[in-house]
């Protein structure tokens, strides 16, 4: 996939601890990273309030194509874009790339379903989330 592609990018710092022994980012820190971009985007948008929030979004799915590799100390970007959005869930489409690259070197989805905070039963997409993933179609 190629930048382009994508309207909101979020930076990630690769860490130490992320290589694995082949010496590049171990393939479990790219879903790290889509929960992180995911999150810290919606935090940052008034879209998710994980302290106080009523509704809340929980993965149901995930998955990640590989095609390039990233290494620490490299920096990152991962770009966010809408899917497919439903009733109670969204399918976020994200692309891992090296800093300023043209094309990813890894893509991936990441499912919300969106329940209330105590009962953990589907809820409808809030209005705010509704309006904020046009942002990212």
């Amino acid at each position: 996939m190629a930048r382009a592609d994508f309207r909101v990018f979020r930076p990630i710092q690769t860490r130490w601890e992320d290589n694995d022994v082949y010496g590049h980012v171990n393939n479990v820190v790219y879903y790290a990273w889509f929960d992180t971009a995911v999150n810290s985007w919606l935090i940052e948008n008034g879209a998710l309030d994980i302290h106080g929030g009523l509704v809340i979004g929980l993965v149901v799915h995930t998955q990640c194509h590989y095609f390039s590799p990233l290494a620490f100390p490299q920096p990152v970007e991962v770009g966010i874009r809408l899917a497919q959005s439903g009733r109670s869930s969204v399918r976020y489409q994200l692309g891992v790339f090296a800093k300023d690259a043209p094309l990813t070197a890894a893509w991936g989805e990441f499912t919300h379903v969106y329940v209330d905070a105590q009962t953990h039963r589907p809820t409808p997409i809030p209005a705010h989330l509704l309006e904020l993933l046009e942002h990212i179609r």
